[in-house]
């Protein structure tokens, strides 16, 4: 199954002004760090150090980066700041590659109907929001969807995903607030199927304050899908605020400890010099971005195209 199309111009230039302030703090404090200097040096790269640093790539990540430019420096024996920013965007873009960040690669398995999508996250990330865009998309697809609102600790969530089942004219299952959440998933599942649903999306409770609760009650709902489909859920899709910087990579390590994560909404990059926290979260847990959120319309929530993602940083 195809997934959200093309990435047409009208994405690129929604990615480009999502990702304006994050470019301004990387390749606009470059240009000034290497202003009046011909030869990339060790006082060069301690400046770049620093750029990715405050850039939110994380420290990890951005050692790698800056080795394997050390490496590329030391073999071409001379490299001009000029060409610094071009060795940049090449290993950003490796770096994504290793990491699995394919936007074309991305397709629903057509195989596994409904395909079954748990979401998980904390309170105020755009967790439900990404959910609703999600259900949004993939109905213009022309797939059948269905929603489970099983984040029963909140009635506010209960009834925001009701809102958005209502704009994306999709059903919603819920049972209301303090209702068993993994009673909620199976009720779901078992709605998807008879509906012969393509996509089933299950939401989540985000507390973190006692993450043995939250990994006893994640389990329980994956214990309860597979009642009705073996290998359910297909995807663990971790919402992150990419706007919250270093605390999006404490949310990544929790849930990673509390659940099997295998890919990341990263939300709300519009309007934030933090972007690059999309490079470092996807290296240092070695999960893959899906998506990313680069404005409030319902149809800003793009599937993550890591070679756009790079030309929107430096083209």
């Amino acid at each position: 199954m195809a997934l959200f199309g093309l990435f047409n111009r009208e994405k690129k230039e929604k990615l480009d002004e999502g990702l304006e302030k994050t470019k301004e703090g990387i390749l606009g404090k470059l240009t000034r760090a290497v202003a009046g200097k011909s030869k990339v040096d060790s006082a060069v790269l301690d400046a770049l150090e620093e750029i990715l640093v405050t850039s939110d790539v994380g420290v990890t990540t951005t050692l790698r980066i800056i080795d394997r430019i050390e490496q590329r420096v030391a073999k071409d024996k001379y490299v001009g700041t000029d060409e610094l920013q071009r060795l940049l965007r090449e290993e950003i873009a490796s770096l994504l590659a290793e990491n699995g960040n394919d936007g074309a690669s991305w397709r629903l398995d057509g195989q596994k109907k409904p395909y079954v999508i748990m979401v998980v996250g904390v309170n105020g990330v755009g967790k439900t929001t990404t959910i609703g865009k999600l259900a949004h998309q993939f109905k213009a697809e022309g797939l059948k969807v269905v929603l489970g609102a099983a984040d029963t600790f909140r009635a506010a969530a209960v009834d925001q995903l009701k809102v958005w089942g209502q704009r994306a004219d999709v059903p919603v299952i819920s049972q209301g607030m303090g209702a068993d959440p993994a009673s909620v998933a199976f009720d779901t599942l078992q709605s998807a199927i008879a509906q012969s649903a393509d996509v089933c999306i299950i939401d989540t409770a985000g507390r973190l304050h006692n993450k043995t609760n939250l990994m006893n009650e994640l389990s329980k709902i994956k214990n309860v899908m597979k009642k009705h489909i073996p290998d359910a859920p297909h995807e663990i899709l971790l919402v992150l605020d990419g706007s919250t910087g270093q605390n999006a990579f404490e949310q990544a390590k929790q849930f990673s400890a509390a659940t099997e994560i295998n890919a990341l909404a990263v939300t709300k990059l519009d309007g934030t010099a933090k972007g690059g926290v999309v490079i470092g979260i996807s290296d240092q847990f070695k999960i893959p971005v899906k998506y990313i959120g680069v404005g409030e319309g319902i149809e800003d929530l793009q599937l993550f195209d890591r070679k756009a993602f790079v030309d929107s940083l430096f083209g």
